[in-house]
């Protein structure tokens, strides 16, 4: 996301003519959005899009559950006796 956005700001500063972009080739403004391209190829192949979402999803049903445990009272943090 963070190569969109700066390829975002480079297209605009480019269109407009607004500081040293303005005097850069296109293919130095438009660069951002092929390396974003390439991160998200690679991402993919490599499974680390699945590995985060995964990752994700695990903390959020470890939450659940202990507000779960919290709320019937069974936390585990008190041992019978």
């Amino acid at each position: 996301m963070y190569l969109l956005g700066l390829g975002l700001i480079f297209l605009v500063m480019k269109y407009f003519g607004l500081g040293p972009v303005a005097a850069w080739e296109w293919w130095w403004v438009l660069s951002p959005f092929a390396l974003a391209v390439l991160w998200w190829s690679w991402a993919d192949w490599s499974g680390y899009t699945k590995k985060v979402a995964m990752a994700k999803e695990d903390k959020r049903r470890q939450a659940r559950i202990e507000r779960n445990h919290e709320a019937l009272g069974t936390s585990g943090k008190k041992k019978r006796r």
